[in-house]
């Protein structure tokens, strides 16, 4: 079974998810170049919402989802996003 997420983005074609936020908020990026980040809304009035983010801001978000995995001891889920982490920041 895959967890893999995809969303079609209007102008930038394919995007994967990279990771939750918030709540109804995941942190998705392009699937090719993973140049360009996005924080994808899920809003009851509009849909999906699209926020571009520059590439810090979605590495400090990123690292916000690390440290509240480990606080939580969701050691698997941290081992996962730390793999996700190190290929697309380092």
């Amino acid at each position: 079974m895959s967890s893999e997420t995809y969303l079609n983005h209007p102008n930038f074609g394919l995007l994967f998810r990279v990771c939750m936020v918030d709540d109804g908020q995941e942190l998705f990026a392009t699937l090719y170049a993973q140049r360009l980040f996005f924080l994808v809304t899920n809003s009851a009035t509009e849909g999906l919402v699209f926020q571009p983010l520059g590439r810090s801001s979605a590495r400090q978000m990123l690292e916000n989802r690390l440290r509240l995995l480990r606080r939580a001891g969701q050691y698997a889920d941290y081992d996962r996003l730390q793999h996700t982490y190190k290929q697309t920041f380092q």
